[in-house]
């Protein structure tokens, strides 16, 4: 029980001071008039003063409250390390008990776990949940049992008592790190693009020779093993071998004593890109769709053209000068036998034998088709004709034959049931809505994928693979209504920027793939194929334990299933035929970037309620009481600040000067005033 007398004043204390000294004046002018009874004046006007201040006794009946001290465990990955979880157990364990045995002191125990994703340790948002919850007059003391390795020390946070840090760990831990510097998204295929390592050791590393080894994989194919310096950037120069997703991976053997082996490993995955699709475009006459071809393929600024359209066939004979004629000679054997592995695609668009290809030349265009070249016939009438070209050794790799007739009537393309599974032509906008073309040349397929027909339901896109290449036959040369817009034109642009990229084998245009897409730890797995049916998919994760998982078919030709993975790593996928890898996570994750313990990173957090540092393998501090704003950690020593908050359960006041007493008084004296003066 306590007491104490209190003021409520009836009016505000300006107003209470004027009146206070228009009183004193009037008190002063009684005494300088020589009015005897102005002791008694100054004494009502004092009665009257007290009062308008609302003197009362107040008593309180207050209840202790105890002191509140936050012991924060550190159990995120990096605490997970050699003996240090029993280090954080062993140690909070005792400075729970030790707390607990303090007078008027308890122990508020929080969990630091990993946080959301690779946040990494966020030690200092759990503190201000706590705190938060608790209210700040009790709090004596934080202490933290951690590593030292948190991720959000700069979070902004006023704390009410001092903060100590006790550190897990060992002085003699080393680790070894692989670090990545700069890994770039995308990157040109066959150029090279550089990355920049380095392997370092980190803390009490033993004596080395300076080097370590080097394991570089790509896509999950045996690594080939390089000895690099250690402590210095590693300037590698990578080409990518393929477009679309290169996985490559970067493994340093584990070291007898280090820590841990998660951040021996780099895990990178960058797309591959063309940087221009080379195009040479032969017409064989100028007609409509000539110019066509060419404003759709120059429309595409990552294409480099050439065209040549034969404006004077060799049987052309009128007599003109050659040297009064303007046209660029066709450089026949320049394009053909020594540059011919520089395109990318060559297209024949309305050709026929003139005489100015000689077989020879043909034939190496057949041998480009088998070694990986890509070749795209748009026929025309003469296709069908004695000199087609067909009929030269350029038939052989060609998917369909020509019966020798041409249809010239209206039809309306039409996508075929293997064509909505195939990339090239399923999905194409505006189905059903296409306008028609008014020529097919009739031909018999005999391999290759048949994706649209036209009249009579003739084949009119085949698409065939021959050795490494491909090779595309459109079966007429009326595309270029689409672009004109004829009975509202169809997507001429978007079927031959398709047709163009499996060509090219680009990734996403494969009809037979298999590929995976990762969003943190789940990865959506997708089967694209021409086939009805797929076998289930196998995944192999980073311990080499497998999982297989069936497939649904979400859409004609693509199969799907989702799949949660265990672990941070690289995980192969098999089905059937098809490969692929992918790496979920960071390989080496946030926790793991820095291992060993240190108490710099909480150091500006702690030095401002001069809080202290110690290491548990050195022994458990003491715990001592320190007043606020005096030094928090000494030697072997750390101190905790008593609060003495307390609870008010009762309050009583009682009036010093009640109405009835203020009246007696104030009139008495004022009586006694008046007597004397009327005496006088």
């Amino acid at each position: 029980m306590t007491g104490a007398v209190v003021f409520d004043p009836l009016i505000p204390w300006a107003l209470l001071a004027i009146i206070a000294g228009v009183a004193g004046v009037g008190v002063v002018l009684a005494g300088l008039r020589g009015l005897n009874s102005w002791p008694l004046r100054a004494l009502a006007a004092l009665v009257v003063l007290a009062a308008l201040t609302g003197p009362s006794y107040q008593q309180e009946d207050r209840a202790p409250l105890t002191d509140i001290v936050m012991l924060l465990e550190d159990q995120s990955a990096s605490q997970t390390l050699a003996d240090r979880p029993d280090q954080t157990a062993s140690a909070a364990d005792t400075l729970a008990a030790q707390i607990g045995a303090r007078a008027n002191t308890e122990v508020r125990r929080i969990t630091v776990p990993d946080g959301d994703g690779d946040a990494g340790t966020q030690l200092m948002t759990a503190l201000s949940a706590a705190l938060a919850e608790e209210p700040r007059s009790r709090i004596a003391g934080i202490l933290a049992l951690t590593d030292g390795r948190i991720h959000d020390a700069g979070l902004p946070l006023d704390l009410p008592a001092p903060m100590h840090v006790l550190m897990t760990g060992k002085s003699t831990d080393w680790d070894r790190r692989l670090s990545i510097r700069n890994a770039p998204a995308f990157a040109i295929i066959d150029e090279p693009v550089t990355l920049t390592l380095r392997i370092e050791d980190m803390g009490a590393a033993p004596q080395s020779s300076g080097v370590a080894p080097l394991e570089i994989s790509v896509d999950g194919a045996p690594p080939q093993t390089f000895q690099v310096p250690l402590g210095q950037d590693i300037e590698l120069p990578v080409t990518l071998p393929h477009g679309g997703r290169n996985v490559i991976q970067f493994t340093v053997p584990q070291a007898d004593g280090e820590l841990t082996d998660r951040n021996n490993t780099a895990l990178i995955q960058i797309n591959g890109v063309r940087d221009r699709l080379r195009v040479l475009l032969v017409s064989g006459e100028p007609h409509p769709g000539g110019r066509t071809w060419r404003n759709l393929l120059k429309s595409d600024s990552s294409v480099d053209l050439v065209h040549f359209t034969i404006l004077r066939p060799p049987e052309k004979q009128d007599g003109v000068p050659v040297s009064e004629l303007s046209l660029i000679a066709f450089p026949t054997r320049e394009l053909f036998l020594e540059k011919i592995d520089d395109f990318d695609l060559i297209i024949f668009d309305r050709y026929k034998r003139r005489g100015i290809l000689p077989a020879l030349y043909l034939e190496n265009v057949a041998n480009y088709i088998r070694q990986g070249g890509a070749v795209l016939v748009a026929a025309g009438a003469d296709f069908a004709g004695a000199d087609s070209i067909f009929r030269t050794p350029l038939g052989g790799v060609l998917p369909a034959s020509p019966t020798a007739r041409v249809i010239d009537a209206p039809y309306r393309p039409t996508v075929t049931d293997l064509g909505d599974r195939h990339p090239v032509t399923t999905g194409l906008p505006g189905r059903g809505d296409w306008g028609r073309w008014l020529r097919q040349i009739d031909v018999t397929a005999s391999r290759g994928d048949t994706v649209m027909t036209g009249i009579d339901d003739r084949p009119l896109l085949i698409l065939d693979r021959v050795g490494e290449g491909r090779v595309a036959m459109l079966a007429s040369d009326h595309a270029w209504l689409w672009n004109r817009g004829y009975e509202g034109g169809g997507p001429q642009l978007e079927l031959l920027r398709r047709l163009a990229h499996w060509m090219m084998k680009e990734p996403e245009l494969e009809e037979e793939a298999l590929t995976a897409e990762a969003i943190g730890q789940t990865m959506r797995i997708q089967r694209r194929s021409l086939s009805a049916d797929v076998p289930p998919v196998t995944i192999t994760d980073p311990s080499g334990n497998t999982v297989v998982l069936e497939l649904t078919e979400t859409s004609p030709g693509i199969f799907e299933t989702p799949f949660e993975g265990p672990e941070i790593g690289l995980y192969r996928l098999e089905n059937g035929d098809e490969m692929a890898v992918i790496g979920l996570g960071p390989a080496a994750p946030r926790e793991f970037e820095q291992t060993i313990a240190t108490p710099d990173v909480l150091a500006p957090v702690i030095a401002g309620l001069r809080g202290g540092a110690v290491a548990v393998e050195d022994g458990l501090p003491r715990l001592r009481n320190v007043r606020i704003g005096r030094p928090a950690a000494g030697r072997g020593w750390i101190g905790l600040t008593p609060r003495n908050a307390f609870e008010t359960r009762d309050l009583r006041r009682t009036a010093l000067l009640p109405g009835w007493l203020v009246l007696l008084l104030s009139l008495g004296f004022l009586t006694a005033a008046w007597l004397r003066e009327g005496r006088r």
